[in-house]
């Protein structure tokens, strides 16, 4: 590990000597380009040695510095993906730094239209904001810029996948109105495919508890809209649990409440976004004595 590490660190101060050399006048006049070139690929080879030798910080400088010389070259694509391979690197000790070089790989991509790959790379940066950075906001922020390049492109699955992803924490936040009008929108657009029908109950489900965290009489006419929409949901189970729901809110029955929520959960579990909302709309019997 230290010999690769030591090799690289050797290959690094190359590519500085052939920099300065190809600056100089005479260095100018013969072939200066090239040693451009020669100091790119003596990174390239440093940046693949540290990593080897799991020295993540420098293999990712190494990458930012090939890349700053493609770019400076005017070899884009190239710039774009040695910010990525950067970024690879970061994500193993400085996910901000991580972070910073998706976004220079993503001006690139933008910049020659390749929303798609763009897309993609805003979809990891709202992971990471996700995971290692924990900013709800900007991870949502990304994930709706993501969505935008997807259905430019035409690619609507990879779109709802991330219109979801900012539903469920824009609910989260709060944001119920947000939560509730992508979640619907959703439900609607897989209606209209018949390979997608089955999961527009889930949706309508996920927007009911939204409405019921804000208010008990929208959600009823909520529920009789997604029933008129989808004639089908009125049959599932999750329509039904809703309905308990409402009527244990208007009755103040918590014990009730409690019992449909284990009763459905014992056959279809629920995961922690559904509990985190159920434990909001249960709380509302406690804090409003009369709802109805």
């Amino acid at each position: 590990m230290a010999d690769n590490e030591q090799k690289a660190m050797q290959l690094m101060a190359e590519a500085e000597k052939k920099l300065s050399s190809s600056k100089s006048f005479l260095g100018s006049l013969f072939g200066g380009s090239s040693k451009v070139e020669e100091a790119v690929d003596c990174y390239l080879r440093a940046a693949n040695l540290f990593k080897m030798a799991k020295k993540w910080s420098q293999a990712g400088q190494a990458f930012c510095n090939a890349a700053q010389l493609h770019l400076k070259a005017g070899v884009r694509h190239d710039a774009a993906t040695n910010f990525v391979d950067a970024s690879n690197c970061y994500k193993k000790c400085d996910p901000n730094e991580a972070v910073s070089c998706l976004l220079k790989a993503i001006e690139i991509y933008t910049d020659m239209g390749r929303f798609t790959v763009a897309a993609k790379h805003h979809q990891n940066i709202a992971e990471l904001y996700e995971t290692e950075v924990v900013d709800v906001s900007r991870a949502m922020q990304h994930y709706e810029q993501a969505a935008d390049y997807f259905r430019g492109e035409e690619s609507t699955s990879s779109a709802n996948k991330c219109m979801l992803k900012l539903a469920q924490y824009a609910a989260q936040l709060e944001h119920y109105d947000k939560a509730i009008q992508i979640y619907e929108q959703i439900a609607k657009s897989s209606l209209d495919n018949s390979l997608l029908k089955y999961s527009a109950k889930e949706y309508m489900f996920r927007a009911a508890l939204c409405h019921l965290c804000v208010d008990l009489l929208n959600a009823q006419h909520a529920l009789d809209k997604y029933c008129s929409l989808y004639p089908a949901f009125a049959d599932t189970r999750e329509c039904k649990l809703v309905k308990e729901l409402i009527e244990h809110l208007e009755d103040q029955n918590v014990d009730a409440f409690t019992e449909a929520v284990k009763t459905y959960d014992s056959i279809s579990r629920l995961d922690q976004w559904y509990t985190s909302m159920l434990v909001r709309i249960k709380k509302q019997i406690n804090d409003n004595p009369d709802l109805r």
